[in-house]
């Protein structure tokens, strides 16, 4: 296929690029480059890969980006609760505006998959949390972050099934582990990180459920459903993880206290908090066979060589957070 891929420098973008590209695919990236294109040096050189430095908020960019394209993978948007709220108008524009903008330039140039990145904070706060929500659950969007996710979730599936257009948001679990463009503020990354270099980790709301994907399968999955049947995929909402991923903060803790024993954690109790559910991954592992390969005990280990090595340095830097 020829893919657009929207955010392709990202945290999940950058690990999905080379995905494509040894499948056979040729992909067009677009991004403006907000945390650098550092990302993209293990693929500049790719016979297969194109790049386009703009803003998604730019209708004529989008129109240019989108030409001779199979396939849109979006991805691009003012990732995270934090981020929206700090900036509302942008992400706004960014996370809705942009993304309603995309879908309608990419049905007139006749694309015809079109994969939208939502997340799990759709589904906010659980009102029962001894059971698993799943894609019929009822939506309960707590953040601007969520809610522009299922505005654009909804305009997408109102949008038809016209001329082979198939389009398929992915509702993915919390990620984690190392990508080209490493964060550091996501929640297992963030907890492993804070707890080997600071000696210290202060935990909001310890006993409140995520569920959780290594970036490596959140990247598989977006592969499998372009690579599946559009009976299959077109018009269906999918969750990405796995249902035996979902943990509590303080068991993510635990997990990470072997590779810092003299870490002190400080538990901050919370009897509120915008995210607390836990979800089922039976549809994706039902109708398209996905399983993941990697678990959170896994990225922990590998997210700790990453530190104990210096790899990357400064794990403060502000380029590894959103």
């Amino acid at each position: 296929m020829k893919i657009l891929l929207t955010g392709g420098a990202g945290y999940i973008g950058s690990t999905l690029t080379p995905f494509l590209l040894a499948a056979g695919h040729q992909v067009r990236v677009l991004d403006h480059l907000a945390y650098g294109g550092q990302s993209l040096l293990g693929v500049w050189a790719h016979p297969g890969f194109e790049f386009i430095r703009g803003d998604i908020r730019d209708r004529e960019i989008l129109r240019t980006a989108v030409a001779d394209r199979d396939a849109v993978v979006h991805l691009a948007a003012i990732v995270g609760d934090p981020a929206c709220s700090r900036e509302p108008d942008l992400a706004r524009s960014t996370n809705l505006d942009a993304s309603l903008a995309l879908i309608a330039e990419s049905q007139s140039a006749g694309v015809e998959r079109f994969i939208f990145a939502s997340t799990c904070s759709n589904y906010g706060k659980m009102k029962n949390t001894s059971q698993y929500v799943d894609e019929e659950s009822e939506l309960r969007p707590i953040s601007l972050y969520a809610e522009t996710k299922v505005a654009v979730e909804t305009a997408l599936l109102g949008s038809g099934r016209n001329n082979g257009w198939c389009p398929t948001p992915l509702r993915f679990s919390t990620i984690y582990g190392v990508s080209p463009r490493m964060r550091f503020d996501l929640t297992v990354n963030e907890f492993t990180m804070e707890m080997l270099t600071k000696k210290h980790l202060k935990v909001f709301g310890e006993q409140f459920w995520r569920p959780y994907v290594h970036v490596w399968d959140a990247a598989r999955a977006i592969q499998l459903v372009l690579s599946s049947p559009a009976a299959s995929v077109g018009g269906c909402v999918f969750n990405v993880g796995a249902t035996d991923q979902n943990f509590q903060k303080r068991q993510l803790v635990d997990m990470i206290r072997p590779y810092a024993p003299d870490a002190a954690v400080e538990f901050v109790h919370k009897t509120e908090d915008p995210r607390d559910y836990r979800v089922s991954f039976a549809r994706i592992t039902n109708q398209l066979g996905f399983k993941t390969t990697r678990t959170v005990a896994q990225g922990i280990e590998e997210v700790a060589r990453l530190v104990q090595d210096n790899v990357v340095g400064n794990f403060g830097d502000g380029k590894y957070r959103n």
